[in-house]
């Protein structure tokens, strides 16, 4: 019965009685699809998900990954490469040489067809990377609308940033590329993929975002999905559901790195709409690792290190949407090549990380207060008495709530949690880089059950 009657009472007073809400600001436009509530993001770099680096073989492994419980597979660009300027040997998937093709070192255009049927049957989303701020260098609109990118002094091709191996268009002064891009575009939308992760999105204008994606959205409704590889607001407000949480990883690096601890975590978040003017109802995409990391920042093991297991799980506790890159779910040990191929050996995960993932996404699928916000829960920040070291909130949605309680410290902490409506505890002891999330759920009588998810052992 007291379980019953604190849950009662979580309608009334979790704002209150709570350290700090995390503020709303204003709000998205953007209607998102019913489906992304729950949804899991998995990134698959083709060339090195399998031996064979193909469409045909990413198949065999969909029932793996429904088993693992991912929602969205996001396919790292799957276009033609450019030669012209290639780096390596093999080159960067983000130096597209044509839109409407496929890299023949994946397959064919049936090839990709067919996976996409396959993965739509298992019930998968698919969004395809996209490149619209460059092309490759040898791309046909360098020889035919040479005018549609930024030129140097001399008249070449300008080079942006040290990507010596893309042109970089410009829609600022030739607006036709808007159309031009768009209709690249709509070739993969006519042919079923449910949306595109955008490649450096904040470099693009937003007035080209917004224009294709309420095209897109106005033919197939309730159905896309777009991800900014990006943390720009004005991206947010009309154009794109999700965005990368780029600052919430940084933080997590120096936290991990003994330059931040628990309480800077705690401010981070109770003040980000305010600092960043981010709308409230845009979905933060939460991650530990993506291929840039991997590649050029260091695996997980080597940027989380013992904490490893804590940032994953707390990935899933936000109200983001989370994502997770091929090789997480078992601990990949090796920075992946970017330009030759290296495949990824799935056939050792010594630290378990696929049965705590698919325990993850389980929980996730399970509670509401978990899901997606807006259908999931705010968070709510709770004060405790070890505020350098100990971070602890809780989330409520219909009734079922979850307090989280993680141990930021290379140390046992016992402390008490303030204001907290889950359970009727108030002191706890986690160990070193710890964590314990209790979920209490409505609808109950008498003694209820709790399900537990902790660390807490020795």
């Amino acid at each position: 019965m007291k379980k019953t009657l604190i849950l009662l009472l979580s309608v009334l007073c979790l704002a209150a009685c709570h350290r700090s809400q995390v503020p709303e600001g204003n709000f998205t436009n953007v209607r998102h699809a019913d489906w992304v509530q729950k949804a899991v993001i998995y990134q698959v770099n083709v060339r090195q998900f399998s031996q064979e680096g193909t469409f045909a073989a990413v198949e065999p492994q969909l029932d793996r990954l429904a088993e693992l419980g991912v929602d969205i597979l996001w396919l790292m660009p799957i276009h033609p490469i450019g030669v012209e300027g290639r780096k390596g040997t093999l080159g960067s998937y983000y130096a597209v040489q044509d839109y409407c093709a496929v890299n023949p070192e994946f397959g064919t255009l049936e090839d990709f067809d067919h996976f996409l049927a396959a993965a739509h049957e298992k019930g998968f989303k698919v969004i395809l990377d996209w490149v619209a701020n460059h092309t490759g260098r040898d791309h046909a609109w360098t020889r035919e609308h040479k005018d549609w990118y930024y030129l140097d002094s001399l008249g070449n091709l300008a080079t942006q940033y040290d990507w010596t191996d893309i042109a970089h268009l410009d829609y600022v002064n030739h607006p036709e590329v808007y159309d031009a891009m768009e209709s690249q575009m709509q070739f993969w939308i006519d042919r079923g993929v449910d949306g595109f992760r955008c490649d450096v999105a904040s470099e693009v204008p937003t007035d080209f975002w917004n224009k294709a994606f309420a095209d897109f959205r106005d033919q197939r409704p309730g159905e896309l999905f777009f991800l900014a590889e990006a943390e720009t607001p004005a991206l947010q407000k009309d154009a794109f559901d999700a965005y990368y949480a780029w600052r919430q990883m940084h933080l997590w690096y120096d936290l991990c790195a003994g330059k931040k601890n628990a309480n800077d975590l705690a401010d981070f978040y109770v003040n980000y709409a305010d600092e960043t003017g981010m709308p409230f109802g845009t979905l933060a995409m939460n991650f530990i690792s993506n291929h840039d990391q991997n590649s050029w920042s260091g695996t997980n093991e080597e940027m989380y290190g013992p904490a490893l297991k804590q940032f994953t799980v707390l990935t899933f506790l936000l109200p983001g949407i989370p994502m997770l890159y091929n090789g997480d779910e078992i601990g990949l040990p090796k920075r992946l090549e970017f330009f030759e191929k290296d495949p990824i050996d799935w056939s050792s995960d010594p630290m378990d990380m696929n049965t705590l993932y698919t325990e993850l996404i389980k929980l996730r699928d399970m509670h509401s207060c978990l899901w997606t916000a807006p259908w999931g829960g705010s968070m709510a920040i709770l004060p405790t008495d070890h505020p350098e070291q100990v971070f602890a909130f809780e989330r409520e949605a219909e009734g079922d709530m979850c307090l989280a309680m993680f141990n930021f410290s290379d140390e046992q902490v016992t402390y008490k949690v303030e204001n907290h409506l889950v359970t009727t505890d108030s002191f706890f002891t986690l160990p070193p880089h710890g964590y314990h999330i209790i979920f209490s759920v409505g609808d109950c009588f008498g003694d209820c059950d709790e399900t537990e998810l902790n660390n807490d052992e020795e």
